[in-house]
């Protein structure tokens, strides 16, 4: 199964026989008190600078959060949806928990979007599904529901279902669905991410669709971060992880999943991890050439 994401002029394609799909997602004021002051005041240098930097980087869809309180998210959101469309040509996942917000982007949006979130609560579905559903995109449904998140891999299944069953109903497809297992911090329950990996593998062969987590919410509370993030992914990826949101600018996580795709079979002949290989090496040679240019010849007497 497979979901097609559109920018204006980009498809990307998500499945478990495509390579794994990295969403970037440094464009969140959260924690970054500066960029949400920045957005509020209508400027959104920094925005579109994040996104030719993830896109750089090897980003395929960029998410795009503006929840700050420091300005109005639906204006927000809706400003930095056409600011990223300016220089990058990109699917976009529209990351917000208020459906005027959604709408509003979504109105302007040059494509399929990918909508980030639904959850199996009952007025949520209710109130994000017909946009879903108005604007023919796709949709993350994370899996939790009025009574919160189950550390039961079981209650997590039952709550996907839900959630492909609802949006059933509501004429979108299960193709255009992306189900998130719930990734927690390993610092506060050190069983959470075999939780997780359990319900990966539930998900995937229960119900056949394609998965996606906030990949660093797993290192969240502990030091060297990219390391552990990048550690979770190609285990997550043999679960039948298919997308991330997560720190693509990040040389380690990068490089997980380069090697997860070639591991699960993603990577024919090896053409991506020896491209990234060929493209290290070539930066060390160039490295090592202006060093020994930058050097003076030793005068000898």
């Amino acid at each position: 199964m497979h979901t097609e994401l559109h920018s204006r002029n980009r498809t990307v394609l998500i499945g478990a026989d495509q390579p794994f799909v990295l969403i970037g997602e440094r464009i969140n004021p959260t924690g970054r008190k500066s960029l949400g002051a920045q957005m509020a005041a209508g400027d959104f240098t920094a925005v579109r600078r994040d996104a030719q930097t993830q896109i750089a980087a090897g980003a395929r869809v960029l998410d795009v959060n503006a929840g700050s309180p420091l300005g109005d998210e639906t204006v927000m959101l809706r400003q930095a949806v056409l600011a990223i469309q300016e220089v990058e040509d990109v699917p976009l996942c529209l990351d917000s928990s208020r459906a005027d917000a959604l709408e509003a982007a979504l109105a302007i949006y040059s494509g399929k979007a990918l909508v980030n979130s639904v959850t199996g609560e009952e007025a949520r579905l209710e109130l994000i599904l017909p946009l879903i559903r108005k604007y023919r995109c796709a949709v993350i449904g994370l899996v939790s529901d009025d009574a919160g998140i189950s550390n039961d891999p079981g209650a997590r299944l039952a709550v996907a279902r839900k959630i492909v069953e609802r949006a059933r109903d509501h004429g979108v497809p299960a193709s255009d669905v992306i189900l998130d297992p719930l990734c927690l911090a390993v610092a506060t329950d050190p069983r959470s991410a075999l939780v997780t990996f359990e319900t990966m593998r539930r998900i995937r062969g229960e119900l056949g669709v394609n998965l996606c987590c906030g990949a660093s919410n797993v290192s969240f509370g502990l030091p060297d971060r990219a390391a552990l993030t990048a550690a979770f992914l190609p285990m997550a990826m043999s679960c039948g992880l298919t997308s991330a949101i997560a720190d693509i600018t990040q040389p380690a996580v990068r490089e997980a999943v380069l090697a997860g795709d070639l591991l699960c079979a993603r990577d024919e002949n090896a053409a991506h991890w020896l491209a990234r290989y060929r493209e290290k090496r070539k930066a060390m040679d160039d490295a090592s050439n202006h060093i020994s240019s930058a050097t003076p010849d030793r005068v000898h007497a």
